[in-house]
């Protein structure tokens, strides 16, 4: 093969592993999800991920109904009965008078019980739940909790789906550390 016959082969092959990595970028890219915040009345840290699921911390029975405004089916609240300012039975009633699905999830941000999120994961999956509002108190175990689904139902990595989650509010290394431990016991 001639020199010139070479040099335009490699190129042409330069070319076509350019084109394809490109490709490949971009696909890699529109998997990723970005998080919206917003402004809702009654809802602490509210935060948008994708068209099926929005996350949030302390929301009021008020911001019950501003969540259905938006078009959410059903809400899930992962905070303890215990917890100041939680008012489960307030916002159970707030969300039936709304007629949104109603999940009261209790979870403890210090020893996360597995089968809670047996429980969410369910929840989430179900199209009749979606779209879908999850909150607790500041949106630490809501991102926590969409973290575990990411890598566990979407089988994002590690990374991706921890830089989501941070995005939405996860802060605490415990429940990342929960998160990750979860996921890699249920792969």
């Amino acid at each position: 093969m001639s020199s010139s016959s070479e040099k335009e082969s490699n190129m042409r092959m330069r070319i076509a592993s350019l084109a394809s990595a490109a490709v490949l970028l971009v696909a890699a890219s529109a998997g990723a999800q970005s998080v919206t915040k917003g402004t809702v009345e009654g809802v602490t840290n509210f935060a948008k991920v994708e068209s099926t699921i929005a996350c949030g911390g302390a929301t009021t029975p008020a911001g019950v109904a501003e969540i259905k405004k938006l078009g959410y089916k059903s809400v899930i609240n992962l905070r303890m009965a215990t917890e100041a300012g939680a008012d489960v039975e307030a916002e159970a009633a707030a969300a039936k008078a709304a007629g949104v699905n109603y999940y009261h999830l209790p979870v403890n941000g210090s020893s996360p019980d597995p089968a809670m999120v047996d429980k969410f994961i369910a929840a989430v999956g179900d199209t009749a739940n979606q779209p879908v509002f999850v909150h607790c108190a500041s949106g630490n175990r809501a991102a926590a909790f969409w973290m575990i689904k990411r890598l566990v139902v979407d089988h994002w990595d590690e990374e991706k789906a921890s830089a989501e989650a941070t995005a939405l509010g996860l802060t605490s290394a415990p429940l990342k550390k929960f998160a990750t431990d979860y996921a890699a016991a249920h792969k």
